[in-house]
This record gives structure tokens, C-alpha cells and sequence, in this order.
């Protein structure tokens, strides 16, 4: 069934979801200080790109740095690309066969603010990388 999904959603939405990360990631890593923004944006546009089987965990382990990347994130580009699953959402919605897709949109809208901290693992497995076992709730 995830893979139905996926195809739907990389059809519908996925992709051209998936450029958009794809530009700000582009556009964050010209200077230097933003290229760790930059690759947030890629390893979160890969997951906009193919999302169900995974999901997004918080890092207990992130501190500080993470909390001040966070705003800096939201005020360069997290705004936009929250505005863009929101717009993508509410489009497939509007259709109840894309009813899922447009939840699954509104899902991704608090990863797309706030991607630091944040890692994105298979639903299947229980603990992340650091070994912590809490996950979102959403």
C-alpha cells in the first residue's frame, strides 16, 4: 500500500514538492554558513519526494545549535515551504482520492519549519540513529 501511495504522491505532488527543496537547498548552499541549511533542505526534499514507510523523529540529543539553526531556518526558507504544503495540501483535498495525500502534506508542514534536530527514519524501525525512542507525534 505505501508504494500506491508513493507513486500517487510522487505524481501529484512529490515532485514538484521535491524541486522546491531542490531550489532552496540550491540557494542556501551559495555561502558557506548556509550550507548546512542547504543540506536540510535536500534530505528533506528526498523525503517530500517518497514519504510514506518514513517518518520524522526528533533528536534528543540536538542542543543547542539545532534550536538557533531552527530560526534561522524559518525566517529563510522554512516559511516558504511551509506555505507550499499548505497550498498542495488543501489543492488535493479538495478530490477524495487525494484526501491522504493532503493529510500526508499537512504532516510534512512542522518537519518544513522546523527541520533541525530532526532525522527521518523508516516507520519500521523503533530507535533512530542516536539510539533515542521517542517519536513524534504526529
Amino acid at each position: 500500500m505505501k508504494t500506491i501511495l508513493n507513486v500517487i504522491w510522487l505524481v501529484l505532488s512529490g515532485f514538484w514538492l521535491f524541486l522546491g527543496y531542490l531550489l532552496a537547498g540550491a540557494l542556501l548552499c551559495i555561502t558557506v554558513i548556509g550550507i548546512p541549511f542547504g543540506i536540510a533542505a535536500f534530505r528533506i526534499g528526498v523525503y517530500a519526494l517518497w514519504p510514506f514507510g518514513y517518518t520524522a523523529v526528533e533528536r534528543r540529543d540536538a542542543g543547542a545549535p539545532s534550536c538557533i539553526g531552527n530560526v534561522l531556518w524559518l525566517v529563510l526558507a522554512g516559511w516558504w515551504l511551509a506555505l507550499g504544503h499548505i497550498a498542495t495540501g488543501i489543492a488535493l483535498c479538495v478530490t477524495i482520492i487525494g484526501i491522504p495525500l493532503g493529510i500526508a502534506n499537512f504532516k510534512l508542514i512542522p518537519v518544513s519549519l522546523l527541520p533541525m534536530g530532526r532525522e527521518i527514519v523508516r516507520t519500521d524501525q523503533p530507535f533512530t540513529a542516536a539510539g533515542t525512542t521517542q517519536r513524534s507525534g504526529w
